[in-house]
């Protein structure tokens, strides 16, 4: 796989579409169990690098040693369209949620990870839901969303910032 190859946004589109047609399926699937959806933060329309996957496998390893024995299951996916997971955990959904956050929170490349706790209806679970504020921006104090919607930093700044991150954390 050709891992520089950028991505479109229709590609991206229909990569979220399959994302929530396997989210539906695993939530019907295993009824008893919280699905916990794992996704690489990767601005621009390179998703899957040498990086991603440093980011990927650093959030595989923190989610399987947080979760521990209440894990049922664990399928990874390596796609152009950006690197992704499905845990099936034996946790109730806020528990669950407690334990993303936390993770996301505390991991020196936790806020790359974006880990969601989805729902019956296939839909995540807000931070909100545990009484926790919005994800910060990476180099600013504001939310994420808000910097996210007003472009508020450049695509070189934002990567800039990713790759010093990596670095810190694989030396």
């Amino acid at each position: 796989m050709n891992e520089r190859k950028g991505v479109t946004l229709d590609e991206l589109l229909a990569s979220r579409e399959q994302r929530w047609h396997k989210q539906m399926m695993l939530v019907h699937e295993h009824p008893t169990l919280t699905l916990v959806c794992l996704t690489v933060i990767m601005p621009g329309n390179v998703k899957r690098n040498a990086q991603s996957l440093v980011v990927a496998k650093a959030a595989v390893e923190a989610m399987r040693e947080q979760f521990g024995e209440s894990i049922h299951s664990l399928e990874e996916s390596d796609l152009n369209t950006g690197y992704e997971a499905f845990l099936m955990t034996s946790l109730p959904l806020h528990d669950a949620k407690r334990l993303a956050c936390h993770i996301e929170d505390t991991h020196p490349l936790g806020r790359l990870f974006d880990i969601d706790v989805i729902d019956r209806k296939a839909n995540p679970l807000g931070r909100d839901t545990l009484g926790l504020p919005p994800r910060r921006c990476l180099l600013c104090d504001h939310e994420a969303r808000y910097c996210m919607r007003n472009h508020s930093h450049t695509p070189q700044e934002l990567q800039c910032h990713i790759d010093q991150m990596i670095r810190d954390y694989v030396q």
